[in-house]
């Protein structure tokens, strides 16, 4: 009985050490959590897909009241929740917050089946990694699509899908959100996060083809040559660069006048939603036979 009686009173004591000891060092060690990212986090979508540039939907809480502490919410956009979710955001900590231009996914490769035949086929697994990783794909051209779908996988919203005829994939911009999750995915880059621009028209080249102007011209027949006319119809603007052999326009300074779409002799630039450019009508011209009668004088005009 009286080991009984030791071993309870030997269990408690050790017991009520331990309880003291973490009680301790709960409150020595503890992390005090500014309540307002919950608060933050509670209004966000959730989505984790780090479109924000921060690791989950609670880091991208804690850098906004961060960043409300340090006087501006710049910079800060939810690509998920959007322009409506960042004004509760900026209602929970207090501080406005500036609105950001709508941004879209933007597939820059225009090399479809038609446009980049195929030289070769590829019987591995079915991922874009996975070629990029053993070869240069089906096509000649080593800088395109490669038509696996890895970033139809990777979108959660299904704003992504495989076009059958073209073997490109098309972004729906009602429901893409702009969270860069199919730009992650692409081995090859060619998926950039653009401005969407005013009624969703932008002008974009449509290749992402480094190699000389032969070599991209074999590779697809609407490829960027770098031939730099482009570079030439917007001096005015300087929106468009040339560099590696491939143009590029500036989102922020391209006026969309749409002149270089028309110089590009390989039409690798594209405008999107555009209305239908009117034909061009050419004045008659007149007809050369009453043209020379009118210009020259008769035989008995002139011996008069």
């Amino acid at each position: 009985m009286n080991v009984i009686l030791i071993a309870v009173i030997v269990l408690g004591a050790l017991g009520l050490i331990s309880a003291l000891v973490l009680f301790y060092a709960s409150h020595k060690f503890a992390v005090h959590e500014d309540p307002r990212i919950g608060q933050v986090s509670e209004v966000l979508p959730q989505a984790n897909c780090g479109g924000c540039g921060y690791p989950g939907c609670s880091g991208f809480a804690a850098a906004c009241v961060k960043a409300a502490d340090e006087g501006s919410l710049d910079g800060k956009l939810c690509p998920v929740g959007g322009q409506a979710v960042m004004e509760q955001v900026s209602s929970i900590l207090g501080i406005a917050a500036s609105a950001a231009a709508p941004r879209v996914a933007v597939v820059r490769c225009n090399g479809s089946c038609e446009n980049r035949p195929r030289i070769a086929s590829f019987d591995g697994a079915v991922s874009c990694r996975v070629q990029q990783m053993t070869g240069m794909g089906e096509t000649a051209c080593p800088y395109g699509c490669l038509g696996c779908g890895d970033c139809v996988s990777a979108c959660q919203f299904g704003a992504i899908y495989m076009d059958p005829e073209t073997g490109l994939p098309v972004v729906d911009e009602e429901k893409c959100t702009a969270c860069g999750a199919c730009a992650k995915a692409c081995p090859r880059g060619i998926i950039e996060i653009r401005l969407k621009g005013p009624k969703g028209r932008r002008v974009v080249v449509m290749c992402n083809n480094k190699d000389k102007g032969a070599l991209a011209n074999k590779a697809c027949k609407v490829a960027c040559i770098g031939c730099g006319k482009c570079v030439k119809t917007c001096e005015k603007f300087q929106a468009i660069t040339l560099e590696n052999n491939l143009a590029y326009i500036d989102a922020e300074k391209c006026k969309m006048c749409r002149k270089c779409e028309e110089a590009c002799p390989k039409g690798a630039i594209q405008g999107f939603n555009f209305p239908p450019r009117k034909p061009k009508t050419e004045a008659p011209a007149a007809p050369a036979a009453e043209n020379k009668e009118a210009a020259t004088p008769s035989n008995e005009q002139t011996n008069q």
